[in-house]
């Protein structure tokens, strides 16, 4: 089984995607709950990826650091990449890119960034390399990857609902290669 754990709560007052943003102290506290909870349900990662950016890199530093495991960095497990809005305050965004905060669709690329189409095309031509991952590796990633796997294991039209599949910050979402199915698991 691979999983795919979202990382903890990070400052939302910032824009998210490959911002630098670390986790809050609740965040924290959501990544050690989850790790009680992987032991109870017996899941114990041999591999931990993370996606580069600060709050995945804490919250498998957490992982590894429990689990004595080494992390590893795959940057192409990041989130959208907002460009220009990467990190800004959500408050300044709204007054230099207002535009990009309400009027969005899957095709609006951020100045300097991706669209969402672009994210589901990324996280779709991984695939197959996800599918040969070794089992009980845990990716440490962030909704928008996660929420394209639903997408595209279970043939959904991408939209812009980003709460669809319940990728609440610290979920651990279980994916089966060998029947190709993905579920919310803590």
């Amino acid at each position: 089984m691979i999983y795919f754990l979202r990382h903890g709560l990070d400052d939302e007052r910032y824009i998210g995607g490959w911002s630098e943003v670390d986790l809050t102290d609740e965040g924290v506290e959501q990544v050690r709950k989850t790790i009680e909870e992987m032991n109870a349900l017996g899941i114990i990662p041999k591999h931990i990826i993370s996606s580069g950016v600060e709050r995945s890199n804490t919250t498998a530093s957490i992982l590894g650091q429990y689990y004595d495991i080494d992390v590893k960095k795959d940057y192409r497990f990041r989130e959208q990449n907002k460009g220009e809005l990467n990190g800004l305050l959500k408050e300044k965004a709204s007054v230099l890119f207002p535009e990009y905060l309400r009027d969005v669709d899957i095709d609006t690329k951020y100045p300097g960034g991706e669209s969402l189409i672009d994210l589901y095309t990324r996280i779709k031509v991984m695939l197959d390399e996800i599918k040969e991952l070794d089992g009980d590796t845990v990716i440490v990633t962030h909704r928008g990857v996660i929420n394209m796997l639903y997408y595209i294991l279970y043939h959904i039209p991408l939209d812009m609902d980003k709460e669809k599949f319940d990728v609440k910050h610290a979920s651990l979402h279980a994916f089966n290669p060998e029947v190709m199915l993905i579920g919310k698991v803590i």
